[in-house]
């Protein structure tokens, strides 16, 4: 007698932590997903703006400076990798806190990231606009707050619409503004050394030196603290790799590779550019010293001028650097979105923020509300913080290495605590998933604490603001800012979970306690 076929059975329900969000899975390679990492920095921008910082505290022993601000981002590089393993979820920071600590140091880790990213891009807007007039040598519209305002919020509303109409767009544009980024680098750095070698440089410059790789010739422990933060701060954005997962190809393998990768690459374009940089302008607090105040805004800008010379070419290449730069703040603006649009749907997701941020566009499948709410978000920061004063906007770039320092560090706790269980299963996973983010973590909490006493200083910064309670201490802006947005944080919190309080009790993500390499 024939039986009927037994049907096969079900596949087992998700439970709560599996999620199906919607995103294009599979639109990213390991090349491009590396190219969104890379861009996220804005290595031209990043270097532009700290380089000159770093020069001036800390003169010659720059390069040096360099490589150690690349350890803890190297290292937590590595938490990210591991963690992205065993649990590939573009909330990142937020899912990985929430399974390894709970949910409300989740939910801070997920502000941490939405708040930096909404912060900057005030900064990369406002780039956009005054630079957007420099390169067509409108210098009056330049300098004019209103029209560079202007330009900067059209710029954010254009890359806020790449990243809404999908993710190979993105990738496909970033990887045309990266190649402009890193080629005139290139030339520049090259350009300099030939010069110096070829004895044609200017009389302040000398030849590479081993000595300016030495960390004992820096003078005191808070010159050291406060330049390997700024140098932090350069390599920051390449997690934005990791935070597109869920729409890569292997995506508990590719953004990991990725991220590692992208932090590399970063180490040996800014060892170059800073070496020879330096070695073509020297350390001189005036002329084309890279410790002159006067460019520390924009030290290669102003240095492309002496290195490319005059005549036809050194205006070519010199207004080519205004475009790297320009180019180098369109990439980050675009890779800003996306983490934190991404961030916010997993939150969404999870149950940690309103429902309407976790809806996706049905043909692009891309975020819709995140996208969009992240960028009117940063117009509305933008714009008032034009209105308020240039000096608190500049401070209020400043405070960003704060929430870099928290929700990176916190990653690499997350990492160590996650995997407990299985440190001592092998050398390797002790190693990748207990040493390496754990030290990572304690450095990035180190320049944390460091930071906060230095910013706190009534006059450190363009600003300084008294409290209006006793003892009306008088506090750093950029103090105020990085702590103050962190503090809101913790009070959307409170006010969220008494409206929404599954999350808040594990039900949508809850603590795991499983193996870590087993799925949920």
């Amino acid at each position: 007698m024939n039986l009927p076929p037994v049907p096969p059975a079900a596949p087992p329900s998700p439970g709560p932590e599996v999620k199906d969000k919607g995103l294009k899975g599979g639109a990213l390679g390991l090349f491009s997903s590396t190219v969104i990492g890379l861009a996220s920095t804005a290595p031209a921008y990043s270097l532009a703006a700290t380089l000159g910082v770093i020069v001036a505290v800390v003169g010659y022993q720059s390069p040096i400076v360099i490589v150690l601000a690349f350890v803890p981002m190297f290292l937590i590089a590595y938490g990210y990798k591991e963690l992205n393993r065993a649990h590939p979820d573009c909330g990142t920071t937020f899912a990985w806190a929430s399974r390894a600590f709970g949910p409300r140091t989740g939910w801070l880790g997920g502000w941490g990231i939405v708040a930096a990213d909404i912060i900057v891009m005030a900064n990369l807007a406002q780039i956009a606009g005054s630079y957007g007039f420099q390169l067509v040598g409108a210098q009056g519209l330049a300098e004019n707050t209103f029209w560079v305002t202007v330009v900067g919020v059209a710029w954010i509303a254009v890359m806020t619409l790449i990243c809404y109409i999908g993710m190979e767009v993105s990738a496909d544009f970033q990887k045309l503004l990266l190649t402009v980024e890193v080629v005139v680098l290139l030339l520049l750095a090259v350009t300099a050394l030939v010069k110096v070698y070829g004895g044609t440089a200017p009389s302040v410059a000398s030849e590479v030196s081993w000595s300016w790789f030495d960390p004992a010739r820096i003078e005191s422990v808070d010159a050291l603290t406060t330049s390997v933060l700024a140098g932090v701060f350069i390599y920051w954005g390449w997690d934005t790799a990791v935070s597109v997962n869920e729409e890569t190809v292997d995506r508990d393998r590719t953004p990991g590779r990725a991220a590692v990768l992208s932090t590399v690459i970063l180490l040996l374009v800014y060892l170059m550019v800073t070496t020879f940089a330096l070695a073509f302008a020297g350390t001189g607090d005036t002329g084309i010293g890279l410790a002159n105040p006067a460019h520390a805004d924009d030290v290669l800008s102003s240095l492309g001028a002496e290195v490319f010379g005059s005549g036809a070419w050194g205006e070519t290449a010199t207004r080519l650097l205004i475009l790297m730069v320009l180019t180098s703040a369109a990439a980050s603006t675009q890779t800003t979105i996306l983490p934190s649009a991404r961030t916010t749907l997993s939150m969404a997701v999870h149950k940690a923020v309103p429902d309407r941020f976790a809806r996706i566009h049905p043909r692009f499948l891309t975020p819709t509300w995140s996208t969009v709410g992240m960028g009117l978000a940063s117009i509305a920061f933008y714009v008032l913080l034009t209105q308020v004063s240039e000096n608190v906007l500049a401070d209020s770039i400043g405070s960003v290495g704060l929430m870099i320092a928290f929700y990176y560090g916190l990653t690499g706790f997350a990492c160590v605590w996650y995997h407990r269980r299985v440190l001592r299963r092998s050398p390797r996973d002790l190693w990748t998933k207990g040493i390496m983010p754990g030290l990572g973590g304690v450095l990035l909490l180190y320049f944390f604490v460091d930071a906060c006493v230095v910013y706190s200083a009534a006059d450190y910064g363009s600003t300084s603001w008294t409290l209006p309670f006793p003892p009306h201490w008088r506090l750093g802006g950029v103090f105020v800012t990085g702590i103050g947005a962190l503090l809101l944080g913790a009070g959307l919190m409170l006010v969220y979970r008494r409206i929404r309080p599954g999350f808040f009790r594990g039900e949508t993500l809850p603590v795991s306690g499983a193996d870590p390499d087993t799925p949920g």
